[in-house]
C-alpha cells in the first residue's frame, strides 16, 4: 500500500488485508511504502503488524514500486490505504495469479462502484476515455485501466522494470504487461468512498493527462508512424494528380500552389516517420519498449550503404530535374514569370534533393542507433 499521511484510514487498511490473510490460511505479509508521512502512519501501520519501507522518492509509482522490491512472497496486491478498495476479498486476485495469470486488475464498473466513491467526471468521462485509449493504443482486453487495485506476480513485476514514479505507474504497468505479451486478465471489484476527510491527492485533470501522455510516449505507431505514413500518402496522391495538370474538384480549381503544399506535406510526413523510427529504436534499446520484429528485419536489409545510395540518387535526380528548370527560365529570360509546368518541374525536383538528403542524414543516424543498442549489457 503507498502511503502518504494516511492516519485515518491506514489501520483500516491493514486490518482488512490482516484477517484475509488468516482467513483463508495464506502466508503473506503487508507493506506499506511511505512516502515521507508527518502524522504519525508509520507507527500506525507498524503497531497493526505491517512493514514499513520509507521511500524518500515522491510519488504514487516510486512508494508501490518499492513497497513491490522489499516483498518477499511469490505474489503481490497493491491497493490505495484510503480504505476505498475491499482487501478482506483478495481471493479473486491470488486465484487467477494461481493459474498463471501475470497481471491481475480490477474492474470497478464489473464489480461496482459505490454512491460518491468516483467523480462523476471521472467515471463517465475520465476512466471511460482513457481505458477506450488503452484499448486503442495496445489491444488490451482491460476495461478499467486505471483500477487502484490489481495483483502480480513477483516475477513478472520485476521483469517490467517500472520505470515512472508518479500515477502513470498504473498505465506503465498495464501497457508494459501487454506489449511483453503477459497474461493481464480482470476481475470484478468493489470501490468505496475513502475513509479521509481531506481531499484525495489525485488531482483528475492533471494526472489523467499524465497517464494520457505517457500512453501516446509508450504508442510511437500511433504518435508518429501513423500520421506520418498518412500525411505522406495525402501528399502523394496530390501531388500525382497535380503533375499531370489542373484539378477540378467541385467549383474549385487545384493547380501548382496546391502543389507546393502537397509536396510539403510529404516532406513533412517523412519526417514525422522517420522521427518515429528513431523514437523507436532509441526506446528499446534503453528497454522503455519490448523488442520489434520490424525494427530487426529493417536493421537486417536497411544497411547504411544502402540508405546512402538511395538519398543519392533522389538527390541526384532533384538536381537534374533543377537544372533542367533553371535551364528553361534561363531561355524563357528570367524576368519571365514561371508557367506552370516549370513551377511542377520544380516542386518535385526540390523535393527529391530535400528527400534524398533526409535520407542519407536518417541512415547515418539509424546506422549509430542500431550500435548502440546492440551494446553488451
Amino acid at each position: 500500500m503507498p502511503c502518504l499521511n494516511e492516519a485515518q484510514t491506514l489501520k483500516t487498511c491493514i486490518d482488512m488485508a490482516a484477517g484475509f490473510l488468516e482467513r483463508s490460511g495464506i502466508s503473506g505479509e503487508i507493506i506499506i511504502g511511505d512516502n515521507g508521512s508527518t502524522d504519525g502512519s508509520q507507527e500506525i501501520a507498524r503497531q497493526a503488524g505491517a512493514r514499513v519501507v520509507d521511500v524518500p522518492i515522491r510519488g504514487y509509482g516510486a512508494a508501490l514500486y518499492h513497497a513491490t522490491m522489499a516483498a518477499r512472497g511469490r505474489y503481490a496486491v497493491m491497493g490505495d490505504s484510503d480504505a476505498s478498495y475491499d482487501f478482506s476479498d483478495l481471493m479473486p486476485f491470488l486465484k487467477r495469479l494461481r493459474e498463471g495469470d501475470d497481471l491481475v486488475m480490477g474492474n470497478r464498473f464489473a464489480g461496482g462502484i459505490k454512491p460518491g466513491a468516483m467523480p462523476w467526471k471521472n467515471r463517465y468521462i475520465g476512466n471511460p476515455i482513457l481505458s477506450g485509449v488503452g484499448r486503442l493504443l495496445f489491444r488490451t482486453p482491460i476495461r478499467d485501466f486505471h483500477c487502484g487495485i490489481r495483483g502480480y506476480s513477483l516475477a513478472a513485476f520485476k521483469a517490467l522494470d517500472l520505470r515512472t514514479t508518479g500515477m502513470e505507474f498504473a498505465s506503465e504497468m498495464v501497457i508494459k504487461a501487454t506489449l511483453a505479451k503477459m497474461r493481464v486478465t480482470e476481475v470484478p471489484t468493489t470501490l468505496s468512498p475513502d475513509g479521509r476527510d481531506r481531499p484525495p491527492h489525485l488531482r483528475p485533470w492533471r494526472d489523467g493527462w499524465r497517464h494520457l501522455r505517457f500512453m501516446l510516449l509508450y504508442s510511437p505507431n500511433w504518435l508518429f508512424l501513423v500520421p506520418g505514413l498518412a500525411l505522406m500518402l495525402v501528399g502523394a496522391v496530390v501531388t500525382g494528380r497535380l503533375l499531370i495538370g489542373p484539378w477540378h474538384i467541385g467549383g474549385v480549381e487545384l493547380d501548382v500552389h496546391t502543389l507546393l503544399y502537397a509536396s510539403f506535406a510529404i516532406f513533412v510526413g517523412f519526417q514525422i516517420t522517420l522521427f518515429g523510427i528513431f523514437y523507436k529504436v532509441l526506446a528499446i534499446a534503453d528497454g522503455l519498449l519490448p523488442e520489434s520484429p520490424r525494427l530487426t528485419s529493417l536493421y537486417k536489409y536497411a544497411k547504411l550503404e544502402i540508405g546512402v545510395i538511395a538519398g543519392a540518387l533522389l538527390m541526384l535526380a532533384g538536381l537534374v530535374g533543377s537544372l533542367l528548370a533553371v535551364r528553361t527560365w534561363a531561355e524563357a529570360g528570367f524576368g519571365q514569370l514561371l508557367p506552370g509546368q516549370l513551377v511542377r518541374l520544380i516542386s518535385v525536383s526540390a523535393l527529391g534533393v530535400a528527400l534524398g538528403l533526409e535520407v542519407i542524414l536518417g541512415s547515418f543516424f539509424l546506422s549509430l542507433l542500431s550500435m548502440r543498442s546492440r551494446r553488451p549489457g
